[in-house]
Formats: structure tokens, sequence, C-alpha cells
């Protein structure tokens, strides 16, 4: 009866621990983010004063936003999956041939971007959950069986004259009142394209399910240790395909918005963008070990990273490994900061381990 009293009272407390190693680690990015930005409106300027310079960053970045989403998701169940970008270059080379190439339709482009990305979460999924081989192999076929695909689609890149997908592609949101006058005074208007509502509404839905859902739970609880999850009751390779099936439908979604926003198909397109999901979501707080993420998180670690890059650019550094080495040494600051979480996780695990015994 007192171990049992001590379990319960101990139980919460590492319930705690893990919301707060989210919490901590989302807070920190959030913070970065927020410091970046206001050296970059006060010390650089150069059009960080206007608040289209923000949004043309989530413009440009939108599609990584939901491929990011799709790989914390994957990571916090202690996954990984390297093929979004090939999956993104398949769905921007298929979509633009179906259109230009075979009269086809946009919402049946949509359709196609899906079902592609369906494929790879159904396929990759089952054989990492029910044949359990290893995640970064399964995946990494994946990848290049994408590239591949993507050359046999099409080699040549063109860009696409479909009408109602250029109409599509052209479309703007304005946002009321945060325009600018350019240099001739006239008033611009700021917007951001349709690609950034999709992202922004996939985040704001993964966030709710893995907060507020049981389905939510059990991805943080198969990422933190499955024995324990198994003993629980949950399903794993349920959990598990299914982190993955969610991955390949946002990396469908998130080539289609990639597609939008470049107009074109190529089979070099999206090329690195699987690593930069990974260093957005790592950024953004999501653990290499699993059951420790945060969706909000994930979205400021992508804004993170392109604000590196504009940083790095306004200041004069255009070459590329600039901006390599900045974006390396914003991973190795976040990866000691997971590690000093991970220290204080098991210290505390230990001390509760003690206590428990006594």
């Amino acid at each position: 009866m007192g171990n049992h009293a001590m379990q319960s009272r101990t139980k919460p407390h590492g319930r705690l621990r893990n919301l707060s190693d989210t919490n901590l680690l989302t807070s920190i990015t959030v913070i970065v983010f927020i410091v970046m930005y206001l050296f970059a409106m006060i010390v650089l300027q150069k059009g960080f004063l206007k608040p289209q310079t923000l949004f043309n960053i989530l413009n440009a970045n939108a599609a990584l936003i939901i491929l990011s989403c799709g790989m914390s998701l994957v990571m916090i169940t202690g996954g990984i999956d390297i093929s979004v970008g090939g999956v993104t270059a398949l769905v921007s080379m298929s979509c633009a041939v179906l259109l230009d190439y075979h009269g086809g339709s946009v919402p049946g482009a949509m359709l196609l971007a899906i079902c592609i990305g369906l494929a790879f979460g159904l396929v990759q999924g089952y054989l990492i959950a029910y044949l359990e081989i290893q995640p970064f192999i399964v995946t990494l076929a994946g990848m290049f069986f994408a590239r591949g695909m993507t050359t046999i689609v099409n080699t040549a890149p063109f860009n696409v004259q479909h009408e109602g997908f250029v109409r599509l592609k052209d479309a703007r949101i304005i946002v009321p009142f945060l325009g600018s006058y350019n240099k001739r005074g006239d008033y611009i208007d700021a917007y951001v394209e349709i690609g950034v509502v999709v992202a922004l509404l996939i985040v704001a839905l993964l966030f709710f399910v893995l907060k507020w859902t049981k389905t939510g739970r059990n991805f943080y609880a198969v990422g933190g240790n499955r024995q324990s999850a198994l003993m629980l009751g949950i399903n794993v390779k349920r959990t598990v395909f299914l982190s993955h099936l969610i991955c390949g439908i946002l990396a469908g979604i998130g080539g289609f918005v990639y597609f939008m926003h470049v107009g074109s198909g190529s089979a070099s397109h999206a090329s690195g963008a699987e690593m930069n999901a990974i260093a957005s979501s790592i950024i953004g707080g999501t653990m290499l070990t699993g059951g420790v993420g945060n969706i909000i998180g994930t979205l400021f670690g992508v804004m993170s990273l392109a604000l590196i890059q504009n940083i790095v650019s306004s200041i004069g550094l255009d070459q590329a490994w600039w901006t390599g080495i900045t974006i390396a040494a914003m991973l190795c600051l976040f990866l000691v900061i997971q590690s000093i979480i991970i220290a204080r996780r098991k210290k505390a695990n230990l001390s509760a381990a003690a206590d428990s015994k006594g």
C-alpha cells in the first residue's frame, strides 16, 4: 500500500518533468528567435522593420514548416524520416507533368500530391513499424526511390503554364494595416501566400492533436519509453505506423505547397529539405531521443533557421559556407541544451527511484 501510494505521488511529478522539458525547449527557441529578430531590426534594419519581411520568410518557408511538422511527429516517437525532400521533388514534378502535359486540373494535382505522400507513408510506416526495419534505412531507400522516380517522370525542368494553377500560385492574401510605403511614397499592401495559411492550419491541428488527444499522448509515451508504453497498453506498432503515415501525407501536402511557391517541376527541387526539416525540429526543441517536442517550437525552429540565413546575407556574408557555419553553430547550441535537459531528467529519475525505494 505504501509503495503504491509512493508511485501515485511520483508519477505526476514525472509528467510534470516531461512537460517542463518540452516547454523549456520551446521557450528557448521562441526567445532566441525574438532576440535575433530584434537584433536585425535595431542593428541591421535593411527592411527588417517592415512586417512584409517576416511574411516573406513565411512565404518562402511554408512548405518547410509542413515538412518539419511531419518530421517532428516522427522524431517525437523516436524515429526519423529523410525521404521528405525526395517526396517533395516527386510531387512537384508529377503535378507539373499532370497539369501541363496531360491536361489535368488543379484539384486533380492536389489529390495526386496527397496520394503520393500517402503511398510513401503507408509503405515506409509498415516496414518500420511492423517489420521493425530501422527508420533511417527505410527512409533512405525512400529518398533514393523518390529522387529516381522524379527523373523518370520527367528529366528536364520546366515552368508550369496551366492557367488555373498560375492563378492559384499568384493569389495573395492581404494582411490589413501592416503594409508599408516604398521609396516613391506608394503604399504597398502586406500579403502572405496561400501556402502560409495551409502551413499555419497544419501547425494548429497538430498542436491540438499532440496536446489534447489520446493519440498525441501515445506519440510522446512511445518516444519516451517503448517498454513502458507497452505496459500501459499502448499499441506501439500502430502508433509508430501512424506517425510515419501522417509524416508521408504531410510530405505530399508540403510538396504541393512547395510546388505552388516555385511554380515548376525539377529533379533538383527541395534538395536538402530533409536536413533542413531535421535541423528545424531540433532547433524547435524536438529531442533526437524522442518523447519531447512541440509543434509551436518547430514553427519557430523553421523561422529561426530562415532568419539566420537572412541576417547572414544582410551582413554581407553572401558566401554559402557562412550560412552553413552559422546553422551548424545554432545546431550545436541546441544539441548542448538538449544534452543538459537529458542529464537533468536522468538525475531526476534516479532521485525519484531512490526515493521510492526508500
